[in-house]
């Protein structure tokens, strides 16, 4: 079985591919007859057979014709793949059970259009596209997402049949794709505040009544505090200022894997988590995040969101990986 893995590896150039772009050359590329072919061939022989027992010129000078026009598919559906320039982009984070979408960059250095270009992972819906002569464009890949993790789709067939479907060309680009899956979101009411309040309150009981002055921002700040006009002022200052301000202590929420219910599965528990992050981000609360083995400061915004949302997904390194 070793043996049979190691030569398909080589074969089929299963492993990841690291350069980009990634060009398709001839050794990339592989074709075979589809059913229609094998069925064209058979009629044609057929019709040999019959040409051959009747002595019907005519009939050989059709059948040559036809075996001509198949030779001549066979190569149209070879170069339609040929060349073919492809550059992987950055896949978004999804949440289990959405599609997630990994982009690639289509790049046709030839005066011929490509048409009908199937891209599909293993198992997952076909995407199809025509690539206009000399142009480029950006296509999504859809993988359908199972569990929570960072999914790794694998590598994704390439395949055509165009001209007259009577031969398949495909090929296995691998680019290096990785995405985040965060929990399923499970929505619940918030922890309760005496159970929520975070102790400490911001640096120096800051809160959202009073101007207090400026500090520099920090990731976690939202945009909407981000003092525009001290900004224009002073345009190369790093990193960018924010507006603070005193009196109403503001509350922090703490989002504590030891409040969900002992009783659901870890899993449950996470999503969760996940539903009282989206929660808190709605109500544009500070909040913290807390789990067995990782605890992320209060904060708020859309990285600060992501940050807590990831560590959800990444709790004990649990993924995916596509065929």
């Amino acid at each position: 079985m070793a043996a049979i893995a190691s030569v398909q590896r080589w074969l089929f150039r299963l492993t990841p591919d690291r350069q980009s772009p990634i060009v398709l050359g001839q050794r990339r590329i592989f074709i075979l007859p589809t059913r229609a072919g094998l069925l064209f061939a058979t009629v044609l022989a057929v019709m040999l057979i019959g040409a051959i027992n009747y002595n019907l010129s005519l009939g050989h000078a059709l059948i040559f014709l036809l075996a001509g026009l198949a030779v001549v598919a066979m190569v149209h559906t070879f170069n339609n793949l040929f060349g073919l320039r492809l550059t992987p982009g950055r896949a978004a984070a999804v949440f289990s059970g959405d599609l997630a979408h990994f982009p690639l960059q289509l790049e046709n250095t030839r005066r011929q259009s490509r048409r009908a270009l199937d891209f599909a992972f293993a198992g997952q819906p076909v995407a199809s596209f025509d690539l206009p002569a000399e142009g480029q464009a950006t296509i999504a890949i859809a993988y359908a997402t199972r569990r929570r993790g960072r999914l790794e789709p694998g590598r994704v067939t390439l395949s055509t049949r165009y001209p007259l479907g009577l031969f398949r060309a495909w090929s296995y680009p691998h680019p290096p794709w990785s995405c985040i899956v965060y929990p399923k979101p499970i929505r619940t009411p918030l922890p309760p505040a005496s159970a929520a309040v975070h102790a400490d309150h911001l640096q120096g009981d800051n809160g959202q009544e009073d101007f207090a002055g400026l500090r520099p921002r920090q990731i976690s700040d939202p945009t909407r505090h981000i003092a525009w006009k001290a900004v224009a002022r002073r345009p190369d200052e790093q990193p960018h200022l924010v507006k603070q301000f005193a009196g109403g202590a503001a509350e922090e929420l703490w989002f504590d894997w030891s409040l969900t219910p002992p009783g659901r599965s870890e899993e449950e528990r996470l999503s969760i988590l996940a539903g009282w992050i989206l929660g808190g981000d709605e109500q544009q609360a500070r909040y913290g995040l807390s789990l067995p083995g990782r605890r992320i400061a209060p904060g708020q915004g859309d990285a600060h969101r992501a940050n807590c949302l990831q560590a959800l997904a990444l709790h004990g390194e649990s993924g995916e990986s596509g065929g």
